[in-house]
């Protein structure tokens, strides 16, 4: 169905491969026009409950396709970036948790892609930069907006600025990722995160990814009423209903995602 990603969903788990290797997986149009339909496919899809994206090969995604974006006027590169946008927003806001399992380079749109996911494991052999400067351009994929939240201003602009690329160890010590794991055992821990969360409520992890997403760029008095409603909304849900009798019955709980 997808000519540049590889999708499967097995035992609730969705995974996302993207499927360039000979190209370091470098994002183009086709493959953010793949990315956007596989995600619109994923909300839709009841029986995920979460969802991992990797890179085919020894690359997570090594940037967007200069050889493409070398081509466009400035008319043509804003269309291109308005659809990164439209992907890195549509992978931000889907309900289920997106786990990016950074198995090489992730430069440019790749660290991008990664800053889109929810949690960000990384290999050891993992390379993170936003390299666009020197290729005269800024990062457009919302890159100077997540890596200024995620590792604060001043790591931001010196990250962009510099363009110098970091290991996996300084990218957790930033801030940047949340585990590093060996090369051999990083998509077992990705998968290991992902049914962990899986085995949690639904309703109760899209409410916390939504209230999370939603309030961090609010005021806290504005946070605070949203979470309040956003809570409200999983306290209502049958899900409330079965978790805290489980509790109480000293049972596994069997969620409805209702």
């Amino acid at each position: 169905m997808y000519e540049n990603i590889k999708y499967e969903v097995s035992e609730g788990i969705g995974y996302v491969t993207i499927n360039r290797p000979k190209a370091l997986n470098a994002l183009n149009m086709d493959v953010l026009t793949d990315l956007y339909a596989a995600f619109t496919e994923i909300e839709a899809d009841e029986t995920v409950k979460a969802v991992i994206v990797t890179g085919e090969g020894k690359a997570f995604v090594a940037g967007a396709d200069i050889a493409q974006m070398s081509q466009l006027n400035a008319l043509e590169g804003r269309e291109m970036m308005i659809m990164g946008h439209k992907v890195m927003n549509l992978i931000e806001a889907v309900e289920k948790p997106v786990i990016a399992a950074v198995n090489g380079f992730a430069l440019g749109g790749g660290c991008e892609l990664a800053m889109a996911c929810d949690i960000r494991i990384a290999s050891e052999k993992a390379k993170f930069a936003q390299p666009e400067v020197g290729l005269g351009i800024i990062p457009g994929f919302g890159g100077t907006q997540r890596l200024a939240r995620l590792v604060g201003k001043g790591m931001a602009k010196y990250m962009i600025m510099t363009a110098e690329m970091i290991s996996a160890a300084e990218a957790y010590r930033i801030g940047l990722v949340e585990k590093v794991a060996a090369p051999e055992e990083l998509m077992d821990e990705a998968v290991k995160v992902a049914k962990t969360i899986a085995s949690k409520a639904p309703i109760a992890i899209a409410t916390a990814k939504s209230a999370i997403n939603n309030g961090f760029d609010m005021d806290m008095k504005s946070a605070s009423k949203f979470e309040i409603e956003t809570f409200t909304a999983a306290f209502g849900s049958e899900d409330k209903t079965e978790g805290m009798a489980a509790f109480l019955e000293k049972r596994a709980p069997e969620f409805k995602n209702k």
